[in-house]
């Protein structure tokens, strides 16, 4: 059987065969050349039975082919035979079946064989029940071809057949589908190797797009030959004895589309693609969005803006309902605790840096508000806002020049704010944004790894960190076990507390060890550590800095939620399972190897670092209230001074919103409800007004969690034919899961009790593999392993047809060396101007 590739039945008769691409004898193409020339043709013929067909088949033969009617009875009657077909069942299923069902004889296993008078009952119920009809695309259509040897032919009889319109004809078919092709080829015996090769080949003809075509439009018998003649002219000859023809060959990941077959035909132009999304498709489909017309300017002040109004609008009620999916679910998890983690990491950096003037709660109420407002009314709503690295570092310097100088940090900021609201709105007035389609693939790509590098770097960073938290316990030696003490020295003399080595000092657990010395019966017994050092007491012993390896089951957790991560990811194209199981766990991988992470985590119940997220709606820093006042606390020409950083900003928020933009509207992902690029900037410009007012951080869009969102949304063709790959449909596009998400971290304010369980380690876990997979994704690291690679093992990517090596590795090489520049960059206080340098 065909849909795509085809499959057989293995010897033995249990089981199809793996689909692979069909090898040819090439003197098979050249009799079923000869069988079209010579035997009958029927074009739109009118027929409702399969009865009525074979009858106008045998007696449309040309005169000098033409069969005696004995003969022509017999034929009909072998043609009209109930067909056999191959079950595609488990054998728990067979066995069952075939020990219920009334129809079976003493000693077969094919009921409908042994059994006529139920033939077409068991044939029907087989056809209903057949799982395999998932595999048939929407509006298929069957072709049936007939070959084989009779002993009462001396020649050959051969027919194709196309009627007027598709016909059902009862269980011809192994699924119930309407009928358009037959080919016959009946003929005398000691030949049926070459019927078979012939009724393959005819096969594989009406599997190909391009002859499909010329199949459906044909209206006399050259037009058929002449599309053959197009096949063959396309066709790749294998020489005998270089390889084996038994041999299956697996199907491409990715074939190239009868558009490109008819614009591209010679060979050497054709153009493949390895299926990295990356690195699809040539020149041509990788193209920037220079040419789309969100990026051409109207010439109208907020023109552009007024387009991308234009734009979203019609799609504005489909992107709260196309939300209505299983995926999006998964999605909506994954970046919460994506998003949560990253609100913690960069509020604690604040904190730090501007003296808890912007703290974790900050943070969160900041990214709930931003996030949401930008979910709803932007223009691209898959973008994920967070605080940037360029951004903090910024903060680090207003707040170390508004200490410096006498100024109130908040209110110099808010002024800041205000400007770089300004400045934004000019910048969408006059549609700037047109700039954007400057950006070439080398200024996404550089500043798509710094990012992703960042993301890495900073995972493996808070890993290492631990060490000085929960110092790994090197001088301790088990024989000495007995020597090991600690012990609360309280303030007032002679009052001692005994105490026990164990996890966190815990002196209270007197199960921990055996007790070192007796107690003293005036002193207060099982004071914990904390209990001693809220009195006022010290601890003394040999054993009082002893804490678990409480870091090697960190990191245990944090590879083995990335190692999760990963592979669960993977499992879509697993072989094992069925293909909706194998999706499920796919689309919810994330989501799971959290879960499973975390039982082992209490399982183990060692104290690792948790998830902590303030539990009080209150100012991080007492001084400051929750809205900022203009005037007051600086002089008045400061407001005139802000000027100058706010340019600065501005230059940071232009450059780090449209490149990202411009990474999140690849081709490549193939959206449809288009970008809004001026949009986006007016809905980041009007929201630092309100995060500024309110001493709220700044927010920017987010690469590698953007990224992260688009991936876990990707949709994929729901029935694919055997051995062909699921087809990348596009992105699942709606404003649900990020206002999802925005909204759930505000509200985690009330859900800490709940997410006090889950490990750090974990999330710093997560935040690998969304590093990992964000620089997996650009063409960079395809071409950073072309460089260890020889020639002769490099996959056959679309550019290496096309640019020379040694330019593909010079290009690779001076990326490689702004990159080095840029971390060099992004590394010292000039941070803030990287995005420039990018």
């Amino acid at each position: 059987r065909w849909i795509k590739f085809e499959e057989k039945v293995e010897d033995g008769g249990e089981r199809w065969s793996a689909p692979h691409v069909p090898a040819l004898p090439l003197h098979s193409l050249f009799q079923l050349r000869t069988c079209l020339q010579k035997g009958t043709m029927l074009l739109d013929l009118d027929a409702l039975s399969f009865k009525e067909i074979i009858d106008k088949a045998l007696s449309g033969q040309p005169e000098e082919a033409e069969l005696q009617p004995e003969l022509r009875e017999r034929l009909a009657a072998l043609l009209l035979r109930q067909p056999r077909h191959q079950p595609t069942k488990s054998l728990l299923q067979l066995l069952t079946e075939l020990g219920l069902s009334p129809c079976r004889g003493r000693h077969g296993a094919w009921p409908w064989l042994l059994h006529p008078e139920c033939q077409a009952a068991a044939s029907l119920s087989f056809q209903l029940r057949n799982r395999f009809k998932k595999k048939v695309p929407l509006g298929a259509e069957a072709a049936h071809v007939v070959v084989g040897e009779v002993e009462f032919l001396e020649k050959p009889f051969t027919a194709f057949i196309r009627l007027r319109r598709g016909v059902a004809l009862g269980s011809l078919a192994e699924v119930a589908l309407p009928s358009r092709f037959l080919f016959i080829l009946l003929g005398p015996q000691a030949k049926v190797k070459a019927y078979h090769e012939v009724g393959r080949a005819m096969a594989t003809l009406l599997m190909d797009e391009l002859f499909q075509r010329v199949a459906w439009q044909a209206e006399h018998r050259e037009d058929l030959i002449a599309g053959m003649e197009v096949f063959l002219d396309e066709l790749t000859v294998l020489p005998p004895r270089k390889w084996d023809p038994s041999a299956r060959i697996p199907p491409l990941s990715c074939l190239l589309s009868p558009h490109r077959r008819t614009t591209m035909p010679l060979p050497d132009q054709q153009s493949h693609s390895n299926g990295n999304m990356a690195a699809a498709g040539d020149r041509a489909s990788l193209g920037h969005p220079c040419s789309r017309e969100e990026l051409e300017r109207t010439g109208r002040l907020f023109g552009g803006l007024l387009r991308d109004i234009r734009r979203k609008a019609p799609w504005y009620g489909s992107d709260f309902s196309d939300a209505l999916h299983p995926q999006c679910l998964s999605a909506v998890l994954y970046i919460y605790l994506a998003t949560v983690t990253n609100a913690i990491t960069f509020g604690g950096m604040l904190g730090d840096a501007t003296a808890n003037m912007q703290g974790v709660l900050e943070s969160f109420l900041g990214t709930a508000f931003a996030g949401s407002i930008f979910c709803l009314f932007s223009g691209q709503p898959l973008t994920i806002l967070s605080s940037t690295g360029p951004m903090l570092v910024f903060e680090r310097l207003l707040f170390s020049f508004s200490q410096d100088h006498s100024l109130d940090y908040l209110e110099f900021r808010l002024w800041i704010g205000l400007w770089v609201a300004f400045f934004g709105v000019v910048l969408v007035a006059t549609e700037a944004s047109h700039l954007v389609r400057y950006f070439t693939r080398f200024t996404e790509e550089g500043f798509c790894a710094l990012i992703s590098l960042i993301f890495i770097y900073d995972s493996l960073k808070k890993m290492l960190s631990l060490a000085d938290a929960f110092p790994i316990n090197w001088q301790y030696r088990l024989d000495n076990v007995t020597s090991y003490s600690c012990v609360c020295n309280l303030s007032s003399p002679g009052s001692w507390a005994r105490g026990w080595g164990g996890p966190e000092v815990s002196m209270h657990d007197p199960s921990s060890l055996p007790a070192l010395s007796p107690q003293p019966p005036a002193a207060p017994a099982g004071l914990s550590r904390t209990q001693c050092l809220g009195r006022g007491g010290h601890l003394l012993g040999t054993s009082c800095q002893y804490v678990p390896d409480v870091t090697l089951v960190s990191f245990l957790l944090f590879g083995g939620t990335f190692l999760s991560c990963t592979a669960l990811k993977c499992f879509r194209s697993s072989r094992y399972f069925p293909a909706g199981v194998r999706k499920l766990v796919s689309d919810f991988a994330i989501i799971l190897a959290i879960l499973a992470s975390c039982a082992v985590d209490a399982t183990l119940g060692l104290e690792t670092p948790k998830l902590l997220v303030p539990s009080e709606l209150k100012p991080t820093n007492p001084v400051r209230g929750w809205f900022v006042f203009p005037f007051g606390a600086n002089p008045w020409w400061v407001c005139l001074v802000s000027v100058v950083p706010a340019v600065l900003v501005t230059i940071l928020i232009f450059m780090d919103q449209q490149i990202t933009a411009v990474i999140l509207n690849r081709r490549e992902y193939k959206l449809q409800k288009g970008a809004g690029f001026h949009l986006d900037l007016l809905c980041v410009s009007l929201l630092m007004v309100v995060t500024s007012a309110t001493g709220l951080p700044w927010y920017v869009s987010a690469t590698v969690i953007s990224l992260a969102h688009m991936e876990s949304l990707r949709k994929e063709s729901a029935t694919s034919a055997p051995g062909e790959h699921p087809e990348f449909l596009g992105i699942r596009e709606q404003r649900l899961t990020g206002l999802a998400v925005f909204v759930l971290t505000g509200v985690s304010v009330f859900m800490a009790p709940v997410l006090k369980h889950i490990p750090m380690p974990v999330l710093y876990g997560v935040f690998l593999h969304m590093g990992v997979a964000a620089l997996n994704s650009i063409q960079l690291t395809d071409r950073m392993r072309l460089l260890l690679m020889p020639a002769k093992h490099q996959p056959d990517l679309a550019y290496l047809r096309h640019v020379p090596l040694h330019r593909v590795h010079l290009f690779t090489i001076i990326q490689l060396l702004c990159l080095a520049l840029l971390w060099v960059l992004k590394s010292t206080m000039a941070a803030i101007i990287f995005p420039v340098m990018v």
